[in-house]
Parts: C-alpha cells; sequence; structure tokens
C-alpha cells in the first residue's frame, strides 16, 4: 500500500501525467449531455455527444455528467474502439487516463430493477422495457470474443494503464441512477457483448444503477430463452489488483456470463443479480471485502473464484464476507433452464476465507440445496 500511495503521489504531482495537467480547465457547474448534442431518442445514435461531455469534464479536471430522464433512453449505436493511444480498451464509451480528473455519471432517479428478467404474461411488468428508469442502450454487434484472459468488449471502460498490478489509467470514476442495457443477439440468444468495465479505474463508486439485456430473457415474450454463453462477457468489472476502494450500494446485473468481477476492497450494501452463469465472481481480495446484502436469483453459480487469469487479474487468495444471500435456484419449471442453480459456492481451488450466510425463502421445497464446491477454508451457514 505505501507503493500504491507513492506511485499515486507522483502521478497526481504531474510527473507522469503531465500532458492532463495542460488540460482546460471549464466552467463550474453540471454538464448536461444534451448541451453536447445528446438526444436521447432512441434513434439518434448519442455515442460522440456523450463522449463529448466525458471528454470535457477530463480536460476541466471532473464533474457530474447529467442525463436527463426519457422514455426511450440514449442509442450508443458507434463501434467500439480495441485500442486507444495504443492501449487495450474495447469499448464504445470511454474515460481519458488521467489521475487528477474525477468524472461521475448520473441519471435522473435512481433505477427501478431487473423489471423485465424473465416474467410472465399475468405480472403488470409484462412486456415493459421503457419508460422506468434513465438508460443508456447499445445495439451494436459485439465481435465474438471465447478467449477468457482477453478483454470483454463493453459499452463503456477505462484504458488500461501502468499503474500498480491493476494497471490503472484514472483514479476515480463515479456511476449513479444509470442503467446499461446490452444488446443479445435474437437468434443467439446470448449477448456478445458486456456492460461496464472499470478494472483500469484506481477507485470505483456505484449507486442505484443496473447493467442488463435489452430483452425479456425467458420464453414468455419471444418463446425462447438465455442460452448458455461461449462470450466472456461481464455485466460489471470494478477495479483490479492494488486498488483504493469499490463502493457499490443498490447495484444490479441481469444476463451475463459473469454478473459482477470483483477484486480487493469491495464494500457492497445491496447487490441484486439475476440469470448470470457465474454471480459474483473473485479473482483476488488480499484485502477483504464485505457484500452486506446480495439477492441472487436463478444463477448457474453463485459465489466463485476464477480458475484462469480471468479478464488478465491475476489468481489469488480472497478474502470474502458476505452478511445474508438470498437466493432462488430456479430449479423446477422456470426459465431459462441454462440459470438453474449448480453450486452456490464454486471454489474449487481452495482461494477463499472469510464467511457467508445463505437463505432460501421458505415457500421453497429446496430449501436445504445449497451445493459447495472446494471452499474447505470458507464458513458457509444457514441463517
Amino acid at each position: 500500500m505505501k507503493l500504491a500511495n507513492l506511485l499515486l503521489g507522483t502521478l497526481l504531482a504531474g510527473n507522469i501525467w503531465s500532458a492532463e495537467a495542460a488540460g482546460e480547465t471549464g466552467r463550474p457547474g453540471i454538464l448536461n449531455v444534451m448541451d453536447f448534442g445528446a438526444k436521447g431518442d432512441g434513434r439518434t445514435d448519442d455515442t460522440k455527444a456523450i463522449q463529448a461531455a466525458i471528454n470535457h469534464a477530463a480536460k476541466r479536471g471532473g464533474g457530474k455528467i447529467f442525463f436527463p430522464y426519457t422514455r426511450t433512453g440514449y442509442r450508443i449505436g458507434s463501434p467500439a474502439k480495441e485500442f486507444l493511444d495504443g492501449k487495450p480498451l474495447r469499448s464504445q464509451l470511454y474515460i481519458p487516463a488521467g489521475f487528477r480528473h474525477n468524472i461521475q455519471l448520473e441519471g435522473e432517479m435512481p433505477c427501478r430493477m431487473l423489471y423485465s428478467y424473465h416474467l410472465g404474461p399475468n405480472s403488470r411488468f409484462y412486456g415493459k422495457t421503457e419508460g422506468f428508469n434513465t438508460f443508456l442502450f447499445s445495439d451494436w454487434d459485439a465481435p465474438e470474443e471465447h478467449d477468457p484472459l482477453k478483454r470483454p468488449w463493453t459499452i463503456l471502460s477505462a484504458p488500461e494503464g501502468i499503474l500498480l498490478e491493476g494497471k490503472f489509467s484514472i483514479g476515480m470514476f463515479s456511476i449513479r441512477n444509470l442503467e446499461f442495457r446490452v444488446a443479445m443477439n435474437r437468434e443467439k440468444m446470448y449477448p456478445t457483448q458486456g456492460g461496464v468495465n472499470l478494472q483500469n479505474s484506481a477507485r470505483v463508486n456505484i449507486q442505484d444503477s443496473q447493467f442488463c439485456l435489452n430483452e425479456n430473457i425467458g420464453d414468455y415474450a419471444l418463446k425462447k430463452e438465455l442460452q448458455p454463453n461461449p462470450c466472456h462477457t461481464v455485466g460489471l468489472m470494478t477495479s483490479g489488483d492494488q486498488n483504493d476502494n469499490n463502493v457499490l450500494r443498490n447495484v444490479a446485473v441481469q444476463g451475463f456470463r459473469y454478473g459482477f468481477v470483483f477484486g480487493e476492497h469491495v464494500i457492497a450494501e445491496y447487490l441484486y443479480v439475476h440469470n448470470c452463469e457465474e454471480a459474483i465472481v473473485f479473482h483476488d481480495s488480499s484485502h477483504i471485502s464485505s457484500l452486506q446484502n446480495v439477492v441472487a436469483q436463478h444463477n448457474t453459480n453463485i459465489l466463485t473464484t476464477t480458475r484462469v487469469e480471468l479478464f488478465g487479474h491475476k489468481k489469488g487468495v480472497c478474502a470474502v464476507i458476505i452478511g445474508s444471500l438470498n437466493i432462488e435456484t430456479g430449479i423446477g419449471g422456470s426459465r431459462p433452464r441454462c440459470n438453474h442453480l449448480k453450486y452456490g459456492v464454486y471454489d474449487p481451488e481452495n482461494r477463499l476465507i472469510g464467511s457467508l450466510k445463505w437463505f432460501i425463502p421458505l415457500w421453497q421445497k429446496n430449501h436445504d440445496v445449497f451445493p459447495v464446491k472446494g471452499a474447505v477454508k470458507y464458513k458457509i451457514s444457514y441463517l
């Protein structure tokens, strides 16, 4: 940690990021994406306008970028960039490298969570995917990526940097009151792109936001259902190893191969994860991570540790405390069938230490089922 503080202090002093220190200082105040040309009409490609707002915030030293509510959302239609200034990126929108700026994206009101995941025709939410939240949606068809070591395609990310194990390029990034929707190919019935990748941000703060698909993934609306995903997609990935802090409050993911991908220093007040093949994935947490309350419904595996250097993260001991894990197994007649519970904890290399308390609603007949693979050093109990 002393090394991290020393290097970060050097960056802040401008010894490395001198180009950014020469950037313009804009007028104070909240930046509105519509002032940069965004329409939010669901048809116009707002990628360039939103990126212009982010770039302006970075040049002036940071600030809040506000997304007014629209029923139709902000379309992100431009292809992702593979690289930015020679550094790996793989996203449609990006946060410019630099440790002096501190940027927050904020929608107009907190998200209503996971209203369209696999609801039946008798639900009052059935078929409605517009109007609830301030949202950005991508309709770009990302290339398939079957290599778990490669960087995932996402709507938003920071470029790879040079600082510490996490290869940080920015010091702080925040998201509040925003939904990110990823396109799902109706023929394949799985996404090829993820939501947001913040592995190269040293600090992360996410609140009242969600990362999901743009389709109902059950069999009611499309007469199809979500399929196992050969692509290594992730809903939300937070900072890599040797980060400072990752704070999440009321955050949801739905429909990806990996829901959340975490490292150390993760403090989460409430997480909500649906229909993922691996709901919560840890690669390394030598400093303890604490997830206070988690709701995990219809996931194949809930808490897992990486078996390879997923997305470039090194494998290590994972010190994780989950105060309460409320689950629904999906076992039975529910769809998608690929997300019926297989393991509550999957840690074949026994890297987890800490504790977890789980609970299944009493009305479920299989209330005593919580399969575990490995995790011999992890304290698991039923509430």
